[in-house]
């Protein structure tokens, strides 16, 4: 299967609500956007109308691959954006700025392409277990481009309070995949590290001069440089971490309460999904009902099973509630309850069409609304879980009785590198040997070379 092949693919519009106050100071404006994600569109914004990032407000991150329309706050001014791949259309003021509580919820409208019959026939089997169980609220791989660029989890190195370390992977580590002009400045200061008198020739730089004017006047203060990053950009990397750790937890959780036979498995950035397709009383009633916590210092944790997945993790990554604190530092983790399940809202489900795009093959169009905070990526993988390419992941596997006899008696072997580098044993576990950028080469290459056969019969 395949998602997000064309921007049309994939289109998200925010439902919204303000207090409309004229003459508030704040300009609201519905932003149309493609292929940019919500911090590159508001850096734009500020570049194109010379205003300070910290003067544009949103509601939300949105997904760079596919169109999406969210709502922007200006304050104190005015501006005019029409390019082809970004739109600013007002429709009000306001007071105050924008932020999470304006959104009341995402429609989504998505395609998923390069269907076989077979698995078209299969797609009302996972709609019922959808409408029955819902859908595991894990953060998807959006959550997790610090891994997907090779930066790993930066707020590791922030607990053990090393700044530099932090500030490096942030600003000086430029990923392969990122042929955008930021990533030229980050090549730049990752061969000029430590040159804090270098000149960094492209106009990008603009988002980074106040960590380098730091590094310039002390150049040992890397904590005083990383703390000049926008507040945003600050909270979004102890976010990525915290998320993960969530999606660990919720996973253990699971484990404990489902049977291995009633569970799939879906491979994304930071290892293994999983999602149940029957449950028990006890686990239905959590996945109706039940929250888990974004963890913090402060993190209520009573006696429970949900209680029990969280210290888990929390001890296999050497943590607890208590140390979960930057020394000395204005950032934090704040807790947060998060549903551990959702369910799509008016669920509409197209008909099987051919596939323009992938010969012989189809597409089915999907249209549904979810709360915000909830990822419409993982509604189309979790009905096509079976669809996705790749063999049942190991970690998965790891739960069955045979395999842990089978593994028992077989010498260990020297693990391999990891994609999400630093995201844990198990994390490691759910992903092979070979890089996740490998792994898709390889399986778009075979898929290709299978089509070829195809024709040539």
């Amino acid at each position: 299967m395949k998602l997000k092949y064309r921007p049309e693919d994939f289109v998200v519009r925010e439902s919204w609500r303000f207090d409309e106050v004229p003459g508030g100071g704040y300009h609201v404006y519905a932003m149309d956007k493609q292929k940019l994600t919500t911090f590159a569109a508001v850096e734009r914004i500020s570049r194109l109308s010379r205003l300070p990032r910290s003067s544009i407000s949103f509601c939300g991150l949105k997904d760079k691959q596919g169109r999406t329309e969210q709502l922007v706050a200006v304050k104190g001014h005015e501006v005019e954006v029409q390019e082809a791949d970004l739109r600013l259309r007002k429709v009000g003021e306001t007071d105050r700025p924008l932020s999470a509580r304006n959104t009341t919820s995402n429609r989504f409208a998505v395609t998923v392409r390069d269907l076989s019959v077979a698995d078209a026939d299969r797609l009302p089997e996972s709609i019922a277990e959808i409408q029955r169980l819902g859908v595991v609220n894990y953060f998807d791989s959006q959550r997790f481009g610090h891994l997907k660029h090779g930066q790993g989890f930066i707020a590791k190195d922030l607990l053990k309070s090393n700044w530099e370390h932090a500030l490096h992977n942030l600003v000086a580590q430029p990923s392969p995949l990122d042929q955008t002009a930021d990533a030229k400045v980050k090549r730049f200061w990752q061969e000029h590290w430590g040159e804090w008198s270098a000149r960094c020739p492209y106009p990008e730089m603009s988002r980074y001069l106040h960590v380098f004017r730091r590094l310039r006047e002390s150049p040992r203060d890397f904590k005083g440089a990383f703390l000049t990053l926008e507040p945003r950009e600050r909270a979004l990397v102890l976010f990525t971490y915290q998320s993960w750790l969530w999606n660990e937890g919720v996973k253990a959780l699971l484990r404990r309460l489902v049977a291995e036979r009633d569970l799939c498995a879906v491979s994304y950035q930071a290892g293994t999904l999983f999602f149940p397709r029957a449950a028990p009383t006890e686990a239905l009633e959590l996945l109706r009902h039940g929250t888990f916590p974004l963890l913090g210092p402060d993190s209520p944790l009573p006696p429970g099973p949900a209680t029990d997945a969280a210290r888990a993790i929390l001890l296999r990554e050497g943590l607890s509630p208590e140390r979960l604190r930057i020394p000395d530092s204005p950032l934090f983790f704040k807790h947060e309850d998060r549903p551990i399940a959702f369910a799509p809202g008016k669920l509409v489900v197209g008909k099987p069409m051919r596939d323009e795009h992938f010969r012989g093959r189809l597409r089915v169009r999907l249209a549904f609304t979810l709360p915000p905070g909830s990822y419409a990526t993982l509604v189309a993988r979790r009905l096509f879980w079976y669809a996705l390419e790749g063999e049942r992941p190991e970690e998965l596997e790891e739960a069955r009785p045979a395999a842990r006899a089978r593994r028992s008696k077989t010498p260990a072997q020297p693990a391999g590198p990891s994609p999400a580098a630093g995201a844990g044993a198990e994390g490691r576990r759910g992903v092979e040997k070979t890089g996740f950028l490998a792994r898709k080469r390889a399986q778009k290459a075979a898929k290709a070379e299978a089509r070829t056969k195809a024709r040539r019969r």
